[in-house]
């Protein structure tokens, strides 16, 4: 069965009934190695065909549909085709003529890039690997019907297929057949993975991840006043978050997906495209501050910022509070008390009516997995019922709050309508095998996968894309100040040899150690920025720095090479079973924000520095062998 993106379950309501016959036909008669996109924006100039397949051994082709019958056929020549309709007559474009448009642009496109070329010396030296080519379906006309009508002297017989060849019961090797006989100049062809990677990276640039860490996608198009630098090595997402991300539909969806795997840019398509048709706003919510900072900083980027709300969960309640005129609770003696005491306010407000509930097209949350059972009940009701949108990102694996760290609730127990609608990913993108595989092993006690019902996202391990990079380091110094000093020295002869700023993380278990370490590196003269309350918002803007923040607020964030400082001050011998955990799962959510190297250090002994370097010792073996 050929892939279709989107999903015909999601794109069916949008189709004529021809189309959604043609579709049915495609995913039917066309084996696994096909990949078929539907009405989805194509190139820098967001052109629309109504298919595009691509074959690795054939090459890529451009359909057009029509549901035209034969009595609303009025006219055709080359350029135009007039109907009949209830609305009086209507000209349109020759469809044959309007995909042989497309094809010819999404041909210049694909021959800018040299890794698409043939090589010097081949007989077809500076041409595409590919052929292509372009076609018109038509749904409800016969082949005796079109010759009848004469219509071989508009459209080319060879380029179209007619209704009784896309019938259930057509041989799938004929329909295929009339697919390949629509090539302009067929050729045999092999493109390789990464080729394909570089034709979805040109035909959809709302896919691209523009550069090392970034955590969207282009999600507009662009405009071009200049040809565009085509990277050596670029990174698109591959096909099953292009047909997540195309696919999901309305209604409540969750998405399991292991550390690494693109939750976060998923959650970026996705509230671009909602921004866009929603009338009301879109709400975006996470536990992390900085992740919020982030994010928010993104939807600025992407010009939907003044639809889009991007917010720390307790930053919205406070806010809730504000605008609606209901009073903030007093001064607590500890934050987490006075956090409660904000969402019991918007609670008791929402209960009193004097704050509004179906204030959002649209809400996303973010790190869904720290979220405890009443803020979701709360940020559900917030959801417009006439959209009824409502998606949430979770991995048990990465909870770093709460007792006992799992859930312990239903997702309908608190209003979200899960069950059916979840789906898993379990491919790690980010780090590199080496990186993955510490973690991995590290993290193997919070990690087991668990018994799960149809509501529950289980717990379940990360599996590596393959990316080879350097082993991650376990070193040890005289005393912290030692490790910062060392650090600082590592990240120096970094830069020295061209590395930016912003390539390099480090990451403390406390605040104070953080305060401790930038105070450290600004003494080498290094440019540093500490993820304070007050900076946040000047993480990922203005001059490039090494960033200097806790653990906490790195989830979601990723970098070329993290430092993890002072691992001898976690998990003392006397701590009980749940804090041990909860800081296990730090660490593994620490870790896998390396992109490439992870280097971590310590000043003493203790068992949490005797797992790691056993750990690192042992994929190092089990990875050489």
């Amino acid at each position: 069965m050929a892939v279709l993106i989107p999903s015909r379950g999601t794109c069916a309501g949008r189709m004529t009934p021809g189309e959604r016959r043609f579709s049915q036909r495609i995913e039917d008669k066309l084996e696994d190695d096909y990949v078929c996109w539907y009405d989805v924006p194509v190139g820098p100039s967001y052109r629309h065909p109504d298919f595009v397949v691509l074959h690795p051994n054939r090459g890529i082709l451009i359909l057009e549909v029509k549901d035209w019958k034969p009595e609303t056929l009025a006219e055709i020549d080359r350029d135009r085709a007039v109907l009949n309709t209830e609305r009086g007559r209507v000209v349109e474009a020759n469809p044959l003529r309007q995909a042989r448009d497309y094809a010819m642009e999404i041909h210049r496109l694909l021959q800018t890039d040299p890794a698409l070329l043939q090589p010097a010396g081949h007989r077809r030296e500076g041409k595409l690997v590919m052929p292509w080519g372009f076609g018109v379906v038509l749904t409800n006309i016969s082949r005796s019907q079109f010759e009848q009508m004469e219509l071989e002297n508009c459209l080319s017989p060879a380029s179209v297929i007619c209704r009784d060849e896309m019938t259930e019961s057509a041989d799938a090797e004929g329909f295929q057949k009339r697919l390949w006989d629509m090539f302009m100049m067929p050729f045999p062809c092999q493109l390789t993975v990464p080729q394909i990677d570089r034709v979805r990276w040109h035909l959809f640039p709302q896919l691209r991840i523009q550069q090392q860490g970034e955590l969207l996608p282009t999600l507009t198009p662009a405009i071009q006043t200049a040809p565009m630098e085509i990277p050596d090595i670029i990174r698109v997402m591959d096909l099953q978050q292009e047909q997540l991300a195309r696919s999901l539909g309305d209604g409540h969806r969750v998405i399991h997906g292991v550390a690494g795997s693109g939750k976060t840019m998923i959650l970026g398509y996705r509230c671009v495209e909602l921004a866009r048709r929603m009338h009301k706003p879109v709400l975006v919510l996470c536990f992390n501050k900085t992740l919020a900072s982030r994010l928010e900083q993104l939807m600025v980027q992407h010009d939907v910022h003044d639809r889009v709300a991007v917010r720390h969960f307790h930053g919205w309640c406070k806010e809730q509070l504000q605008t609606y005129g209901v009073r903030t609770p007093p001064s607590q003696p500890s934050a987490d008390r006075y956090a409660a005491a904000l969402v019991d306010a918007v609670v008791a407000g929402l209960e009193s009516n004097a704050v509004p509930r179906a204030q959002y097209g649209a809400v996303l949350i973010d790190e869904g997995h720290d979220f405890a059972p009443e803020w979701l009940q709360l940020v559900s009701q917030m959801v417009d019922p006439e959209t009824n949108s409502l998606l949430l990102l979770y991995d048990d694996a990465q909870t770093l709050y709460g007792a006992g760290a799992r859930r312990k609730f239903s997702f309908a127990s608190v209003g979200i309508q899960a069950r059916g609608r979840t789906t898993i990913l379990r491919l790690n993108y980010r780090n590199t095998l080496e990186v993955l595989s510490v973690a991995k092993a590290f993290a193997e006690e919070v990690l087991a996968p668990q018994e799960t019902d149809d509501d529950h996202v289980p717990v379940i391990p990360p599996e590596s894309a393959g990316r080879r990079g350097p082993m991650p380091e376990i070193w040890k110094a005289r005393n912290i100040w030692s490790e910062a000093d060392l650090i600082a020295q590592r990240i120096a002869d970094a830069l020295a040899n061209g590395a930016n700023p912003n390539d390099f993380a480090v990451l403390c278990h406390s605040r104070s150690l953080a305060d401790l370490v930038g105070r450290q590196l600004e003494k080498q003269n290094l440019p540093v920025l500490v993820a304070s309350d007050q900076r946040r918002r000047e993480l990922f803007n203005g001059d490039a720095s090494v960033k200097v923040m806790t653990m906490h607020s790195s989830k979601g964030l990723e970098f070329d090479t993290v430092f993890i400082p002072g691992i001898c001050e976690l998990a003392s011998r006397d701590a009980d079973v749940d804090r041990r955990q909860q800081q296990v799962r730090l660490l593994y959510v620490a870790m896998t924000r390396a992109l490439r190297q992870l280097e971590i250090s310590h000043h003493g002994e203790s068992p949490m520095v005797d797992q790691v370097r056993g750990v690192v010792e042992n994929v190092s073996r089990q990875l050489a062998a």
